[in-house]
């Protein structure tokens, strides 16, 4: 069979058409794009907020369950598996049912779970919730792309997805300092609570304001061992990724799961040649502006996520913040991508998305080069200069290849290209998070030995040693109850300076990864917006 890929005939910088006609709104409220606009962005705002508030919550958990830390991770694992496995599936489900019922179903669900978390009274109940609050949010976010790209003419989506991206770095920033304050003066239950409220909100503005949009073509049948395939496929991935600190990269378990992943993406490839209605045509990656969104997106999480994943430790273990205090020094970062995701949006609607998503990832291997050179006495000036430039980075990579990847969808299948664009950010944050946590670890191991016997410290033991790194590697100095003042001192001048340089060349690695994306960015382009099906269906 032959398929047709969703190429813009305009060029690089032209004008995309306009969106179908079935998404102009109707007088009043109901459809109205701006309107549309803060009703998905308050569900995706509880969404984003659950992301890094609940971070603050674990230990008090722990403590109020008496759960182990292993049961603590499960918080954020189970929930992070489940959102990450189900995105592409959720956004198949919006293009056949609709993206306003799938966007309220997945709001009702969400903020349902997270009103059962705080009445819970043990950690297995918890954790479950929290599986049911990531499936409820792979129902809500490709949804919210979904609505916008519908609802927006082409020539405003840019603009209309950079203030969506603006939601949720507030969100995000907001989350640590909201979730302090709330486990701080009220109990860790009311992190939570605080979903159904704005979950509550988000229904009554839905049901007033939401239109549903159906594309004449859209799917009728599911194609259910795709689902399985691709699901079981990403969580093998995502389990590797997750277990690999843990089990070591060298451990077979680790590599099990890896192949099992790669023969379920190489048996779902095959599989959706042949079905009649596939869970991800393959012709779309036919499209290479699309395809280089997708890549662009996992390369951008992987040099953030995996790079600002150390960051939090050096805030808080190595200067010695709280984290109201951590999440307060990130507020450049995130400012600047409050401020930059629409100024960005507005900008791509000029001049097409090549440049500012080059100059984007410019900025961002820039940055995260500067945040190689930080150092244990690295005064805040610093600091909020090279986080500024990361989030004045990050706005337009955030805003330009979202709308490069749903844009260069045909309309039918707008929620699948949510997915995608959603799911290239989990993986990419996980594969950042883990690879850039491998060359943490190796650099910590190969520098702790020497930095100990240079200090004039006393011979560790192997295992000594190995608990040791283990603690540097999260910039925690490995001083033993008991230890003498001075003898203390120089653990904690070794530990430190150890994590730096790891963190160091953790962020070396990612402004390499960056730099890479700058290329890839070259081959993106304004989305085409075909609607004709563009007979997107098999290779």
């Amino acid at each position: 069979m032959t398929s047709q890929t969703t190429i813009d005939t305009t060029g690089a910088g032209g004008k995309a058409p306009a969106a179908p006609s079935d998404a102009t709104p109707g007088k009043g409220m109901r459809g109205h794009p701006w309107l549309t606009l803060i009703t998905v962005a308050v569900g995706v705002m509880m969404v984003a907020l659950d992301g890094t508030i609940v971070a603050i919550a674990n230990p008090a958990i722990q403590k109020d369950l008496g759960a182990t830390f292993a049961e603590v991770q499960w918080i954020t694992n189970g929930y992070f598996l489940a959102l990450a496995v189900s995105l592409i599936t959720a956004g198949k489900l919006g293009d056949r049912f609709g993206h306003r019922q799938t966007f309220l179903i997945g709001v009702v669900g969400f903020a349902a779970a997270s009103g059962a978390i705080g009445l819970s009274s043990s950690i297995a109940l918890v954790v479950t919730f929290r599986v049911l609050q990531g499936l409820f949010g792979a129902l809500l976010m490709p949804a919210a792309l979904g609505l916008l790209r519908a609802t927006f003419p082409a020539e405003k989506l840019n603009m209309a997805i950079g203030i969506w991206g603006m939601v949720i770095g507030a969100s995000t920033a907001g989350g640590p300092i909201l979730g302090g304050v709330l486990v701080e003066h009220v109990n860790w239950q009311s992190v939570f609570f605080i979903n159904v409220p704005v979950g509550i909100l988000a229904v009554v503005l839905g049901v007033m304001i939401l239109l549903d949009h159906r594309a004449e073509n859209a799917p009728r049948s599911f194609d259910l061992l795709g689902i399985a395939l691709l699901s079981a496929a990403m969580f093998c991935l995502l389990w590797a990724l997750i277990k690999a600190p843990e089990w070591g990269w060298g451990d077979g378990k680790t590599w099990a799961f890896i192949v099992v992943s790669v023969a379920g993406f190489a048996l779902f490839a095959l599989w959706e040649k042949r079905v009649k209605e596939p869970l991800i045509p393959l012709g779309l990656f036919r499209s290479i502006p699309l395809s280089a969104g997708v890549v662009l997106m996992v390369l951008m999480a992987i040099a953030f996520m995996g790079g600002l994943f150390f960051v939090t430790f050096y805030l808080q273990n190595v200067h010695g913040m709280s984290p109201i205090d951590a999440g307060l020094h990130l507020l450049p970062l995130t400012g600047m991508m409050i401020v930059g995701s629409p100024l960005a949006g507005a900008v791509i609607t000029k001049v097409g998305p090549r440049i500012p998503l080059a100059g984007g990832m410019a900025c961002t291997a820039i940055a995260m080069y500067g945040m190689s050179t930080l150092e244990t006495d690295t005064g805040s000036g610093v600091m909020s200069l090279w986080f500024a430039l990361l989030g004045l980075g990050l706005a337009p990579v955030m805003v330009g290849a979202t709308e490069v990847i749903v844009g260069n969808a045909p309309m039918e299948l707008s929620g699948v290209a949510g997915g995608l664009q959603q799911s290239a950010m989990q993986i990419g944050g996980s594969l950042g998070t883990a690879v850039l946590g491998a060359v943490m670890a190796s650099k910590v191991d190969s520098d702790l030995a020497g930095n100990w016997a240079d200090a004039g410290l006393p011979p560790l033991t192997a295992a000594q040693e190995h608990q040791a790194s283990e603690a540097v590697q999260v910039g925690v100095p490995p001083v033993a109850p008991g230890m003498p003042d001075a003898i203390a001192a120089k653990v904690t001048d070794v530990a430190h300076d150890t994590f730096i340089s790891g963190m160091s060349m953790a962020s070396l690695v990612a402004a390499g990864v960056a730099v890479v994306a700058v290329l890839v960015a070259f081959l993106t382009k304004r989305g085409a917006n075909a609607e004709a099906g563009a007979g997107v269906g098999h290779i």
